[in-house]
């Protein structure tokens, strides 16, 4: 009878592994956060320990990428699984009016749009429709930037914001690209106002705790979008302090840090409390680059070099994904909507596009990414005056980048020259012609909207 019951066990173990509830899902992302700008990533002048402690738990990816230098675009293709190019979201909002030429230019950055409109399907309609996820938004939007009225007169922008795009609860999205205050009154208009002076970074714990406490029988997934690291500088004045006391360049950016990373420490306490670390998938990671200094990077945010695309990325799931680990595979924004269609036991639609790979055989060691390229387009001005209209590729250990004013190539192997300063365009053109083709080939499968000369 034992060995009739053990062996009905064994025959029975792969049926109850397929019908197990999925995990619940932690999607973090800081706004305007360098690669540089953690300790975990080896900046010594800060102190991260929160995240420092999550990197340790979960998987470190150091060549990760986001889907653009700038916010919105990156935004749009981490909730749909699309590049910007394809979505045609390649700004931040509101951004240059289209067909704008800043002096002494030649070329008008490209037509765009500056929200994410209602028929693009977001994973979080598809884990709350499909997979009976209970899904809650806390944070920085920034994909519902429409000006007007509908037919009924009913203003655009509210029917944008994450109700309306997957979410049973929003608290903070709206068009805002950054809050006018970081202390309450915030003055955010998806935002009330609770206890005046109260910090920001507080408030979006206190909101995420809640929304776990409700929803802790799960499953769930929490989108906390941070407003942090985004201008305004500003955080409380014993952090300022304490970095002032230091030195440090910037105390107030790095206050601003360390302000955003005892929030998050906070909800990642509380999944433990409640005892949902074991089975809670968190990804964090940040929207595109600092617009400060990015360490050993160049450029800065609205660059295609990596100081404005390459970004802080750690994935924790523990039982798979091992403590302390390491990829070097280069992953990015669009994957992650893939990514948590495979935990969540879901399929892609067929015949709708996907930019993005699951990550999820890097996870659980059972196999490598398929893609060899990552792509990036940005044929806009950026508000901080950045002058370039580009595209760029990264294959293997180079990137090239084709400015689309003067069609000039930049070749850079980023495993000898992680701060892009020798050329190669010149040197090695078999490969610079060899990886534009390919760019060129990837813009025009994407429908990618282009600059356009005004001369």
């Amino acid at each position: 009878m034992k060995q009739f019951l053990s062996i009905f066990a064994i025959l029975l173990a792969p049926l109850l592994s397929a019908s197990a509830a999925p995990p619940n899902i932690v999607l973090i992302m800081a706004d305007d956060l360098g690669w540089w700008d953690t300790h975990f990533q080896g900046n010594e002048d800060l102190e991260t320990p929160n995240l420092d402690q999550f990197a340790r738990e979960g998987m470190l990816f150091p060549q990760g990428y986001a889907a653009a230098s700038v916010c919105t675009p990156t935004r749009a293709a981490m909730m749909t699984g699309m590049s910007p190019a394809r979505l045609g979201i390649t700004n931040h909002a509101p951004g240059h009016k289209d067909g704008m030429v800043p002096e002494g230019q030649k070329f008008a950055g490209a037509k765009k749009l500056t929200f994410l409109p209602l028929d693009a399907t977001t994973i979080a309609e598809r884990l709350r429709d499909e997979a009976h996820y209970k899904t809650g938004f806390v944070g920085k939007w920034h994909l519902s930037h429409r000006k007007g009225n509908d037919e009924e007169g009913n203003a655009r922008e509210p029917l944008l914001r994450p109700e309306f795009q997957g979410y049973d609860l929003n608290i903070g999205g709206c068009d805002r690209g950054g809050p006018p205050s970081y202390f309450d009154p915030y003055r955010i208009p998806a935002l009330e106002s609770r206890k005046k002076g109260e910090y920001l970074p507080t408030r979006m714990a206190d909101e995420c705790i809640a929304f776990l406490r409700e929803n802790k029988k799960g499953p769930f997934f929490l989108t906390l979008w941070n407003y942090s690291v985004h201008y305004p500088i500003e955080a409380p004045e014993d952090l300022i302090k304490k970095y002032t006391d230091r030195k440090v360049k910037n105390p107030a950016y790095a206050a601003m840090i360390e302000g955003m990373d005892r929030s998050i420490g906070r909800v990642l306490k509380e999944l433990d409390t409640l005892g949902l670390e074991e089975n809670t998938l968190v990804i964090f990671t940040s929207d595109n680059g600092s617009l400060f200094t990015n360490g050993p990077l160049r450029a800065n945010k609205g660059h295609l070099y990596e100081g404005g695309i390459r970004v802080p990325w750690v994935i924790r799931w523990p039982g798979k994904i091992e403590a302390g680990s390491r990829s070097e595979a280069t992953i990015i924004s669009t994957d992650v909507f893939p990514t948590l269609l495979e935990v969540a036991k879901l399929k892609p639609v067929p015949g709708t596009p996907l930019d993005g790979e699951s990550l999820v055989p890097l996870f659980t060691g059972t196999g490598e990414l398929k893609r060899e390229s990552l792509f990036f387009h940005y044929p806009n001005y950026a508000f901080h005056k950045r002058n370039r209209l580009a595209g760029a590729i990264r294959k293997g250990e180079f990137k090239l980048i084709r400015n689309y004013d003067d069609n000039s190539l930049e070749l850079y192997n980023l495993k000898d020259d992680l701060g892009e300063k020798k050329n190669l365009a010149e040197s090695d053109p078999a490969r610079a012609q060899a990886l534009r083709k390919e760019l060129n080939q990837w813009l025009k499968e994407s429908g990618a909207q282009m600059p356009s000369r005004v001369e």
